[in-house]
């Protein structure tokens, strides 16, 4: 004649097939053959959404599975306005599944998968309110494509990497010829700086002896011998 309710349980208690209360966690009077109850486990549920195929917007059949978690919000509802309400949730939610991905594009499924789940949790969440039901999460879990599909899709990631790869390299030889403009305008208006830049570059090489190096002599250098006053003197003896 007693029965315990569970701390995390709710029983529904009908006398003579009509709903009396809802039977709070302890120990409890049942009366045989007056008193019908039926627990409801308040506990998150977890339910594997069975795997079905869908075709998305864009004409691809792809293979998809899920996961709902939900947990019982109202016991009294989620008996007597629902005959089984774990497996309306699970139909309710496969059927969703199918229509909104249904609604969208391949690229968009997976490049949005999190916002795409959230959306399913929504409307399965507002759709099992009448019933006691709280939706706390949906997750897919698994997408398949055809292997023909898979291939295009590798395909079009290799050219996209190959054009960041190009984008990037185009970008450091402009970086890269500035840099030498910059450099050539100024050893080209620094005075001295021409030989200098040759003074450094012969110091370089000079460490390896097995080197035949040959190089002109810059202009400035020239144009110093030029204004100097040996020049003057061998003017002067080459005129006497």
């Amino acid at each position: 004649m007693f029965t315990i309710v569970k701390e995390y349980e709710r029983a529904i208690k009908f006398r003579f097939g009509k709903f009396i209360k809802v039977m709070e966690p302890g120990i409890r009077l049942v009366i045989p053959l007056i008193h019908v109850y039926k627990r409801i486990d308040l506990r998150t549920i977890t339910q594997d959404v069975p795997q079905q195929k869908c075709i998305t917007k864009d004409n691809v059949t792809i293979t998809i599975n899920a996961v709902v978690y939900y947990k019982v919000s109202d016991a009294k509802k989620a008996v007597l306005e629902v005959k089984d309400a774990y497996f309306a949730v699970t139909q309710l939610a496969q059927t969703t599944l199918r229509n909104s991905l249904g609604g969208v594009k391949l690229d968009e499924l997976l490049s949005n998968l999190k916002v795409i789940s959230r959306e399913i949790k929504e409307i399965v969440d507002t759709e099992t309110d009448p019933w006691g039901i709280k939706v706390e999460k949906v997750e897919i879990k698994d997408i398949k494509i055809p292997e023909d599909m898979e291939r295009i899709i590798a395909k079009e990631a290799e050219a996209e990497r190959e054009k960041r790869a190009i984008i990037v390299k185009s970008e450091g030889e402009v970086g890269a010829a500035q840099k030498l403009a910059d450099a050539a305008k100024i050893l080209g208006t620094t005075p001295g700086a021409m030989h200098l830049r040759t003074l450094a570059t012969i110091n370089d090489l000079s460490g390896d002896k097995s080197n035949t190096v040959i190089f002109a002599i810059p202009v400035e250098v020239l144009d110093s011998f030029k204004t100097s006053k040996v020049i003057d003197k061998i003017k002067d003896v080459v005129k006497k």
